[in-house]
């Protein structure tokens, strides 16, 4: 008997050391995990804000283009009548799905439309497999049976039962849509970023996109670094509008561009309207969650107009 007791203290003694150790790991460490954990049990209690502007896109007219912003990289987009969605994430978390709930970053801010509240949708553009471009609690409820167009090697993640049609593009390769609506021809871009969905996973494809209908273009350039590939398309604009990303470049520039990188390759390209995206919802870098916008309005302070959308749920009618 004495010597279980033994046991059970050295035991004891053990687990409550190994508890310290991971204690002083998870507030000390610097390593990704370490720090991945620390914002999630410091969003815990965090309420997520309301939108600030709610869209109504039944109220959208179809002979124009229209844009709302739902969050992140998520905009709905009204093309002549046609639907389309941009990498659609509308739940509270973006991250690891786990049966029971999804372990990844909290948002900050609501989305504008929950996926109940969407009219159904005639396309989705995906841009590439990362967990906040591909979020497959949204992609598996979206109303209406979409077309979708994705990166190479990344229909697998979804898969394309659900789906109307599925259409994989590399840098260069286009594909004309068509619908009850008419067409929608999209061409993939090359940007800088990179394609895989885990650490472990193989190299996935990654794009940008041009879309064209009636005569209008729009640029959708998805995840990106700053890179020269946007000078490349002025000749075949002009661009009504360009979607950029301007968020999670500290320290992840390799990888994601500034506000001012954005809408330097937004001009290299030929953009009349930049809409800005992928900041002020999920925290995934070390900048402050309102320096993004912020920059990107005191860039464009002395182009007034230029600048499309800056909060959630704002919508934006292209002029005629």
């Amino acid at each position: 008997m004495r010597f279980n007791r033994r046991k059970i203290l050295i035991a004891g003694g053990v687990t409550a050391a190994g508890v310290a150790v991971g204690g002083w790991w998870l507030r000390t460490s610097n390593v990704w995990a370490a720090r991945f954990l620390r914002e999630r049990f410091r969003e815990a209690d965090r309420d997520i804000a309301a939108a600030p502007h709610k869209p109504t896109p039944a109220s959208w007219d179809t002979n124009a283009v229209t844009l709302a912003w739902l969050g992140h990289t998520t905009v709905l987009l009204n093309f002549h009548g046609l639907t389309i969605l941009t990498d659609p994430a509308l739940g509270n978390r973006i991250g690891l799905g786990l049966g029971l709930g999804t372990l990844g970053p909290k948002r900050f801010i609501a989305p504008a439309l929950r996926v109940n509240e969407l009219p159904p949708i005639d396309v989705v553009l995906l841009s590439h497999a990362h967990l906040d471009h591909m979020d497959m609690p949204t992609l598996s409820r979206l109303p209406g049976k979409p077309l979708v167009v994705s990166a190479h090697a990344t229909a697998d993640i979804f898969g394309p039962k659900r789906f109307a049609e599925t259409h994989e593009l590399r840098w260069g390769e286009h594909v004309t849509l068509r619908t009850t609506k008419g067409e929608l021809r999209v061409e993939a871009i090359e940007v800088k970023h990179w394609g895989a969905r885990w650490r472990t996973d193989t190299q996935r494809g990654y794009s940008g996109y041009i879309l064209r209908r009636e005569g209008r273009a729009l640029l959708f350039g998805g995840d990106t670094a700053n890179t020269d590939r946007f000078a490349a398309l002025r000749s075949r604009g002009p661009f009504d509008a360009a979607i950029m990303s301007i968020g999670a470049y500290r320290p992840w520039i390799r990888s994601h561009c500034t506000p001012e990188e954005a809408l330097q390759m937004a001009d290299a390209a030929g953009a009349r309207h930049i809409i800005p995206v992928h900041h002020a919802t999920f925290k995934l870098s070390d900048e402050p969650m309102n320096e993004p916008i912020e920059r990107m309005q005191a860039s464009l302070a002395k182009e007034k107009g230029r600048l499309a959308l800056a909060e959630v749920g704002q919508t934006f009618r292209l002029p005629a």
